[in-house]
């Protein structure tokens, strides 16, 4: 009897799959809203996310562009402040030459320069002293009635000499970066070595000289190029 009791004891039941939760999420996936509001949100975060990559990019750039705006500003005054005279100099350099005295002063050339490679100059442009003779060097400005008149500078920069020579007269020398006029037989000089002028100042007035004392009041002007004389008819503009 007992045996036949435990034969006949039931089978134990398989245990059933739960269904509950994969049918929920069937039933929510079937609704028509579901994947466009999946796809909005996936969106959203999207753009929120390039948004702030972008507004963090820019600012960096901002702050980047505004920093190397600032250094260079600092920059160029340091070395503005460091380089003043080189500053000068460039300014000088960038000018064009005008001619030693005002506009509107009547002056010709009554001696000029000894070009080499013009032989029909030569003998013009040769100055006697005494029982010397010697090219001219630079050219020779005058009037026609002998009158005085204010001698300017042709270029800014720094008076760096003034002498009185015994033959050649006064003499005021400005350097301008790498060029550098000369003006000799001058009088009532306005200027003094180590001054800056500006071109078109007034340096002095014409005057005479021992060498070309028969040129009366006049002012010679030689213009020096890297330490090179220069005719200057050639860096002069036309007159």
């Amino acid at each position: 009897m007992n045996e036949q009791n435990k034969n006949s004891k039931p089978h134990e039941e398989t245990p059933k799959t739960v269904q509950g939760d994969s049918s929920s999420w069937k039933r929510v996936l079937s609704k028509r809203w579901v994947f466009p509001a999946a796809y909005l949100a996936a969106a959203a975060i999207i753009l929120t996310l390039v948004w702030v990559y972008q507004d963090a990019s820019q600012k960096a750039l901002s702050t980047q562009g505004e920093e190397q705006v600032e250094q260079s500003v600092k920059n160029t005054a340091n070395t503005a402040e460091s380089t003043g005279e080189e500053a000068v100099e460039v300014t000088a350099n960038a000018q064009s030459l005008i001619w030693p005295v005002a506009d509107d002063v009547p002056v010709t050339i009554v001696k000029p320069y000894f070009d080499e490679t013009d032989p029909d100059t030569h003998q013009a442009a040769m100055v006697q002293y005494n029982d010397t003779f010697s090219p001219n060097l630079g050219i020779d400005l005058a009037t026609a009635d002998d009158a005085a008149f204010e001698v300017r500078a042709a270029l800014s920069g720094k008076v760096t000499r003034v002498e009185n020579h015994p033959v050649n007269g006064n003499v005021v020398e400005i350097t301008s970066g790498n060029t550098k006029t000369v003006y000799q037989s001058l009088n009532e000089l306005k200027v003094e070595e180590g001054a800056e002028v500006k071109q078109g100042d007034a340096i002095a007035t014409a005057g005479r000289s021992e060498l070309e004392k028969d040129l009366g009041n006049h002012v010679h002007f030689e213009v020096y190029e890297d330490g090179n004389l220069v005719n200057p008819v050639t860096v002069l503009p036309q007159k």
